[in-house]
């Protein structure tokens, strides 16, 4: 299969061959694997009961879709990849903010699903091998997992939907294993190991998780969506269906995995660790099946979130190539594997991290939407494109390039967010009015959202404009 050459240009109609089948099959394989698993771990490490930690997982992965999911659509109307979609509202060069937001989100995730992938792939293989547990074993093992995913990053979409298919079929069938493996020792009582709720009280502790667990993973999709969607022709295949399939594909692809996740903490008693309790815990028959789902799953889904990097930070540099930039981004998500691994725990690391990037990332995702709307879905796709040739002018080019007033907006969204985020560190003087309860994605959201449609009627022109805009693939008229 060759090698992707598209960066963050518009793909050519007839390179549109997918259709709402594939975005599906890549959203359930590339997240059956353990870095999206453990997040299934967090509410019970919070002192949650099963069914609490249940219903905040649900509740949040539900409303973090109802969000996240028409974001697919943007890209679907543009054919390239939502930072450079979202040009139409913040301006051909202030999309950079969401390439910055979008870098941060897939660097994270991709660190963290090589470092519990690489953690009880040494478990196992000390168990079945004896292998030492030590710092050399630890990074040969995260030196091959980082390899492997470069290798499928690279080579791009095509390859990553190829691995993804065939994740969703065999991750599934080790997940369906690992109940029956770990089904005997289960229990629905809270671990007391922990020490009771995390925050001091039930619904405190509760809103953290759903927050933390739930929310958080469709938010991590918030500029993912569109590097799959801008690959389905909208000539072939309605809104309504690709919609549907992103709310079914992101429904199984974190639901399955995050309460697998739970119930495996249960089982296994895994209080206030996951990957060595995990292990432990896996009967002798499971451990080759458990490290197959260690070493495959953490593949495809660190490599689809690599290739979402280089994306990015190909946006940011147009001059480089997606190739010299995926690789450069591995560099960078491979350094923070050992950092995580040595200087920071699990449950303190994966907390800061999601609540952090979720608060960022909310008022960008509301600000893109609101454009969605106004425009109604209709592009100029030419004047999307002026900053990755290096030049100037088009419809989005706003104030030399930003629409000041959608930026500030997302600044001072973001802002409140970080103010009112509660970390296992840092908590924010917003806190305090919201009872200790971490509200940071509903303020941020609503305060860059508000902000955006206070200032529309200086920002909207460019969007009206919009709506004369020539079709996806034809030259605009407007010129750059």
């Amino acid at each position: 299969m060759p090698m992707e050459q598209r960066g963050v240009d518009t793909i050519p109609e007839e390179e549109r061959t997918s259709g709402p089948r594939d975005l599906v099959s890549i959203l359930l394989g590339s997240n059956l694997c353990l870095g999206v698993i453990i997040f299934g771990w967090l509410p019970p490490s919070f002192g949650l009961g099963w069914w609490a930690s249940v219903s905040s997982i649900v509740v949040g992965t539900v409303a973090g879709i109802a969000l996240t999911a028409p974001l697919a659509l943007i890209s679907l109307r543009t054919a390239t990849n939502l930072s450079t979609s979202s040009g139409a509202q913040f301006g051909v060069r202030g999309r950079l903010v969401g390439s910055v937001v979008g870098l941060l989100l897939a660097l994270g995730y991709t660190a963290l699903t090589v470092w519990i992938g690489g953690d009880v792939m040494v478990g196992v293989l000390e168990r079945l091998f004896g292998l030492p547990a030590s710092g050399v074993s630890y990074g040969v093992v995260y030196g091959l997992l980082a390899a492997a995913t470069v290798a499928g990053a690279v080579y791009g979409y095509r390859v990553l939907l190829a691995m993804s298919r065939v994740l969703a079929i065999g991750m599934t069938a080790l997940l369906v294993l690992g109940v029956i493996a770990y089904a005997p020792h289960f229990t629905t009582a809270a671990l007391p190991e922990t020490g009771g709720y995390l925050l001091g009280g039930f619904w405190p502790t509760w809103l953290l998780a759903t927050v933390a667990a739930g929310l958080s993973g469709p938010i991590a999709f918030i500029t993912l969506l569109g590097d799959y969607t801008r690959y389905i022709s909208p000539a072939r295949h309605s809104a309504r269906r690709v919609l549907h399939a992103t709310w079914l594909g992101l429904l199984l692809g974190l639901l399955v995995p995050q309460l697998f996740g739970t119930f495996t903490s249960y089982a296994a008693r895994a209080a206030l660790d996951y990957a060595g309790p995990l292990v432990s815990a896996s009967p002798a028959w499971y451990l080759v099946p458990l490290l197959l789902a260690a070493s495959a799953g953490s593949v495809g889904n660190a490599g689809l979130m690599l290739y979402s990097m280089g994306l990015d930070l190909d946006a940011i540099v147009p001059r480089a190539s997606r190739a010299t930039a995926t690789y450069t981004v591995a560099v960078i998500a491979t350094a923070c594997v050992f950092i995580g691994h040595y200087y920071s725990s699990a449950q303190d690391a994966m907390t800061s991290f999601v609540l952090l990037l979720t608060a960022i990332g909310t008022p960008w995702a509301v600000i893109t939407l609101i454009g969605f709307a106004r425009c109604r879905g209709v592009y100029d796709a030419d004047a999307l494109q002026v900053f990755n040739r290096r030049a100037r002018g088009g419809i989005y080019w706003y104030r030399a390039g930003w629409n000041i007033q959608a930026t500030v907006a997302w600044a001072l969204g973001a802002v409140v967010g970080v103010l009112a985020v509660a970390l296992p560190s840092y908590e924010g003087p917003l806190v305090s009015l919201t009872g200790g309860v971490d509200c940071s994605f509903l303020l941020s959201g609503a305060v860059g959202g508000v902000v955006y449609l206070l200032s529309a009627p200086a920002s909207v022109k460019a969007e009206a404009e919009a709506d004369n805009s020539v079709p996806v693939g034809e030259t605009s008229p407007s010129g750059v």
